[in-house]
């Protein structure tokens, strides 16, 4: 019933959610995030409070049931990592050329909460649009498992979906790497390691709204959106705090890729950011630090929209940024 009501005419969105047009400066409030954001006020979380089960568990209750494509089957691996296992869930379109590009996939969730079921929509989606294999990675959580090891998960990761390129019926010198939020962090800072360790490098990345600077929240739009629009500056601080181990690594690069001292050769990057979005000016910031290193990249900025938004399909404006995404991608792999 919900992802009809989103379908309304925007005046009376506005209306239901009992507020004028949100505006920031020149940014209008996609209405209806006005009215997701005004049915979501009762929902709000006490992070001095919640421990990470108990976020996870109210995570996995969907508003709306996933929507997914008809013509895109799925299956799981399962792969070794270092002290236990994940699984990879592969993603197949229906139809592929021989040795076709692939994206590896890494979801959100602030590095605490997430899985590949809660982003199945997104990568199935991801799958459809650009008509390749995906794969989405399971990565081990904090805070049971603290950094390095949810990077170093999905590194291991990818080096299982190069070596066995063959048998998956991928070209390995064509697969890249992609994620939202923590994901968007992790595939940043999955390719910060690798050049540092002279291994081959994905062939393009595809960082929606990314974390890419853990050691200040000051920015505009942090205290822009410091409140009130999804994500706040309370909850990355909240996942901040469950993610690393100490304050000092807060500065590290494979934490805040924006702090590398060298984005020199890293791979072309299409990057999208939310107006209504704490994370907005490091995203952009990125962008521009990746352009200053010479890396092709294409910056979207989705003015009325929130974080989270790539998952949020029932929201009328999602499929079509999702398909201007991957345009830009497919440019790239």
């Amino acid at each position: 019933m919900l992802q009809y009501i989103f379908k309304l005419p925007n005046w009376l969105l506005i209306k239901i959610s009992g507020k004028k047009l949100i505006e920031i400066g020149k940014r209008a409030l996609h209405p209806p995030y006005q009215l997701l954001l005004k049915l979501n006020e009762n929902a709000a979380v006490d992070y001095d409070s919640i421990t990470p089960e108990e976020f996870r568990s109210a995570f996995s209750q969907d508003i709306v049931p996933k929507k997914l494509p008809k013509d895109i089957t799925w299956k799981d691996h399962e792969i070794g990592v270092d002290g236990g296992s994940i699984k990879i869930r592969e993603y197949q379109p229906p139809v592929t050329e021989d040795k076709s590009p692939a994206l590896v996939y890494f979801h959100g969730g602030g590095w605490v909460i997430g899985d590949v079921d809660s982003h199945h929509e997104l990568t199935a989606n991801l799958c459809k649009k650009l008509g390749v294999k995906v794969f989405s990675v399971d990565y081990r959580l904090s805070p049971e498992y603290k950094f390095p090891i949810p990077l170093n998960d999905c590194n291991t990761a990818f080096d299982w979906i190069l070596n066995n390129a063959e048998d998956l019926g991928i070209d390995s010198e064509r697969l890249s790497v992609g994620g939202d939020s923590a994901g968007g962090n992790l595939s940043a800072c999955l390719c910060l390691l690798r050049k540092s360790e002279s291994r081959s490098m994905p062939k393009s990345q595809l960082l929606i709204y990314p974390v890419t600077n853990l050691s200040s929240m000051e920015t505009d739009s942090y205290q822009e959106c410091e409140e009130g629009f999804y994500l706040s500056k309370k909850s990355m601080e909240w996942f901040r705090e469950h993610y690393l181990n100490s304050a000092e690594e807060r500065t590290n690069p494979l934490c805040s890729p924006l702090l590398a001292e060298n984005l020199t050769d890293h791979p072309p990057a299409v990057i999208t950011t939310a107006g209504f979005d704490p994370l907005r000016d490091e995203g952009y910031e990125y962008s521009e630090k990746l352009k200053e290193y010479g890396v092709s990249v294409s910056y979207i900025e989705y003015p009325g929209y929130i974080h989270g938004f790539a998952s949020m399909g029932f929201i009328p404006g999602t499929d079509e940024a999702l398909d201007e995404l991957c345009a830009e991608l497919s440019r790239h792999i």
